[in-house]
């Protein structure tokens, strides 16, 4: 079970630098406009043997004055019912402002350890404004800067000292864990109700009583599986449902404890930006894939031609990885339900295929001599013989080559291609490495 992270803060205080920093990456866009931030915010973190996952919520905001501070606010309160830790980022050179006030007035009531962290303190003279934000009532400020690195070391330490131990879960080994995700009303609910037959949305007066998730193991039709439950109870007058920030937070957790994603996508809306965000976590993750079109029953055209269209429209938004099931059914009226369970089976099984490798040599490498990789700087490259690493959380190749920093992305796309051909491995990622031979 992972630990999630939630960075806040108003705008321009640093939060996709500090994400930068924390996740090793430039995926962020970074720009001295306040709310540039529009990226998939969302990454890993490593220190001292202990990972986490991060979440910038400064990619989700809305521009528009009016509803500005009140967007960060619902992000805050969101970011509180599902982090397990939240770093509140303020910027030393300006001080508390009224609304680092407001927000850590949330934060004080929220029931999670929070890490006030004092961006910016890029030189030793600024260390001493770090004392103004004991007023902030979140005990000691993090004195650091994210744009030269200096005291998040010190930072990171205290994150992981503060983050909650995670229970082991006792499931058992070698049992899929299917989780349904997808944007709000999609039919993520109806579909699991359909699973199991029965409507288990159990209210408790508790208020946000789900933090982890909840596996529920099935037995049904001959299929042994969990179910990820993250759905959880919540007040539903905190937050509006269509946030899209909701969905992806609320996805996280699920997608991270899962074999097997069954993606929810609305047949009478089409895919949308959101259905992709999840996918790309879905990717991220390296997770098996299923695509559900729900409420099929609702549209109006059902040929061939509708459904090869509606086919083609999902693949090329979420190409290169199009190798994967998609079914059409509905939760309503129970269609195709059972071929949904089915197929996540398949593709589980998918995940754990092991190629010999000898049958692997014997088929792959006529089609690389048939097709070598492009010469480069007039070198030729040569890939003599190729094996599926054993024991891998998803099918992993390694092709050795004598110039393997050569080998470009295109080429190892055309490799994936010709295995997914040559065997079954729908639904789930593969990955392909070049080493020296």
């Amino acid at each position: 079970m992972g630990n999630l992270v939630a960075i806040v803060g108003r705008p321009n205080v640093g939060k996709s630098t500090l994400f930068n920093r924390l996740t090793k990456s430039r995926q962020a866009i970074v720009s001295d406009e306040a709310g540039t931030t529009r990226d998939r915010q969302y990454g890993k973190c490593e220190w001292c043997g202990h990972e986490f996952s991060v979440v910038d919520t400064g990619g989700w905001v809305v521009n528009s004055d009016d509803i500005f501070e009140e967007e960060i606010r619902k992000q805050v309160i969101i970011a509180t019912e599902e982090a397990d830790l939240v770093l509140f980022l303020c910027d030393i050179n300006s001080g508390v402002t009224g609304w680092d006030m407001d927000v850590a007035q949330i934060l004080r009531r929220a029931k999670l350890p929070v890490i006030l962290v004092a961006n910016k303190a890029d030189d030793g003279k600024d260390l001493y404004d770090q004392y103004e934000f004991y007023k902030l009532g979140l005990g000691d400020p993090w004195p650091i800067s994210a744009a030269t690195g200096s005291g998040t070391g010190d930072l990171l330490d205290k994150v992981i000292e503060t983050l909650p131990e995670k229970a082991k879960d006792d499931l058992e080994e070698g049992i899929p864990r299917f989780a349904v995700v997808g944007r709000p009303n999609a039919g993520k609910s109806s579909i699991i109700n359909a699973f199991i037959g029965e409507d288990r949305n159990i209210v408790t007066e508790i208020a946000g009583t789900t933090r982890d998730s909840i596996y529920t193991r099935y037995d049904k039709f001959g299929f042994d599986f969990y179910l990820v439950d993250t759905a959880g109870i919540r007040r539903k007058n905190k937050v509006t449902e269509d946030l899209e920030f909701y969905s992806v937070m609320r996805s996280i957790r699920a997608i991270e404890n899962s074999d097997v994603c069954i993606l929810m996508i609305d047949a009478t809306r089409g895919i949308e930006a959101q259905d992709m965000n999840i996918f790309q976590l879905i990717q991220k993750n390296n997770k098996s894939l299923v695509v559900v079109v729900n409420k099929w029953d609702l549209v109006e055209d059902k040929s061939q031609a509708s459904i090869d269209t509606f086919i083609n429209a999902i693949r090329n938004r979420m190409a290169p990885f199009v190798d994967f099931p998609i079914i059409f059914a509905s939760a309503l009226t129970k269609q195709r339900i059972f071929k949904v369970l089915e197929t996540a089976k398949e593709v589980y099984l998918n995940r754990k295929a092991k190629i010999g490798t000898s049958k692997l040599n014997e088929v792959m490498l006529p089609l690389i001599e048939a097709f070598p990789p492009p010469s480069v700087k007039g070198k030729y490259i040569k890939i003599k013989y190729v094996a599926q690493v054993p024991d891998t959380q998803i099918p992993t190749f390694v092709f050795y080559a004598n110039l393997p920093q050569y080998v470009k992305e295109p080429y190892k796309r055309f490799l994936e291609n010709k295995i997914r051909e040559n065997w079954t491995l729908t639904g789930s990622p593969i990955n392909v490495f070049i080493r020296q031979k």
